[in-house]
């Protein structure tokens, strides 16, 4: 068995840890698997028993990463780091994998500090030149990372993630009612899954739900997250938040225990995910695999994952992002169409079909000379 290093440090962050929880069970038995990772965090989303983990507790994007690279790391077959934050100086491995989701730092640069939009640049272009495989989550990320890095195709594996179904479901009426009363939740309501991040694009979702509150009066906005994660630091969400209207109308359900997010989609009349740019995007298809129509944004990798099966609006567009909402809440045919229709897409989407191919791709690169 080829001998894997992974860099597991962001097991608990939303969408790379989403990504090595499915994954690690799938890839440990067929490759020696050691993690990189503060055992105490791991073994919250993982059975560690028969994984070997080395300690390794300093923060990502730190200078103190690189010097642990260095000092933790033993020989192995291969290293991957499932995010562009990779080792900038030579470690002892054979070959190295890098899971790049998207460019967003290069693409959003704008957004960043200096230091923090020439730190990722260095990392992101490091991680192309010495990683000997790159695998990103869809054809748009492919091509986004081309376009900023110039590197050549070929090196480039597109592995789309998955979706947990046994998970993600239906679930019935007693087991819905019980979620509905510990968060709180009103009897309809739109719901929003991300963060405060400004390509999140929250804050039109807010406006345009004011905009819909003047036809649907007994419409709510659920927001799953705490209230102080998503208004610290934003001044345009907090002004949003203190007008009346909104004030009344927007609920923050606080923490959300990952078994309940299924159910919290099963309750909700629709997801809104109006985003500015996504590699790939994971919650408009946890919203179809348990039955809850999507509204979301043209743009990015959005189209190539969710196909036929959302309704697409401008982002950019107020008047598009509410003409979507309304429609698809007051449209019972359509609304029925785009939940069948999720059915079908999300079955293109598994974490057995996406692990097969990541092993996969694992032996191609080992065997490669």
């Amino acid at each position: 068995m080829p001998n894997l290093f992974l860099d597991a440090r962001m097991i608990d962050a939303s969408g790379i840890g989403t990504y090595l929880q499915n994954l690690i069970p799938f890839l440990k038995n067929q490759i020696h698997v050691t993690l990189l990772g503060d055992p105490k965090k791991i073994e919250k989303f993982l059975d560690i028993d028969d994984l070997r983990v080395i300690p390794m507790k300093s923060p990502i994007y730190s200078p103190y990463e690189q010097m642990e690279f260095i000092l933790k790391f033993k020989d192995a077959d291969l290293f991957w780091s499932p995010h562009f934050n990779v080792p900038i100086f030579p470690i002892k491995t054979k070959k190295r994998l890098v899971t790049i989701h998207d460019v967003f730092h290069l693409a959003f640069g704008d957004l960043y500090n200096l230091f923090e939009r020439n730190y990722a640049k260095i990392l992101i272009r490091s991680a192309v030149k010495l990683s000997d495989m790159i695998i990103t989550v869809s054809n748009f990320s492919k091509s986004e990372i081309i376009k900023y890095t110039g590197i050549e195709e070929r090196k480039i594996r597109v592995i789309y993630n998955g979706v947990d179904t046994s998970i993600f479901k239906r679930y019935e009426k007693e087991e819905l009612e019980k979620v509905k009363e510990k968060y709180n939740l009103p009897a309809m309501f739109i719901l929003f899954v991300g963060n405060v991040k400004p390509h999140k694009n929250l804050r039109m979702g807010l406006r345009a739900f004011e905009l819909v509150l003047k036809n649907i009066d007994n419409l709510f906005f659920v927001i799953v997250g705490k209230k102080e994660g998503f208004i610290k630091g934003d001044r345009e969400i907090f002004n949003l938040l203190e007008r009346s209207k909104l004030r009344e109308r927007v609920i923050f359900t606080g923490f959300v225990d990952k078994e309940d997010l299924p159910k919290i989609y099963n309750l909700s009349s629709l997801l809104i995910f109006p985003s500015l740019y996504e590699g790939f995007g994971l919650p408009p298809l946890e919203a179809m695999a348990c039955g809850c129509p999507t509204v979301v944004s043209h743009l990015s990798s959005l189209p190539e994952i969710c196909g036929d099966a959302s309704y697409y609006v401008d982002p950019y567009d107020l008047e598009s992002i509410t003409e979507g909402i309304e429609r698809v809440m007051g449209d019972e045919n359509l609304r029925d169409t785009l939940i069948q229709k999720g059915f079908l897409r999300v079955k293109d989407f598994s974490w057995e079909k996406s692990a097969k191919e990541h092993i996969e791709a694992i032996f191609e690169l080992l065997q490669a000379s």
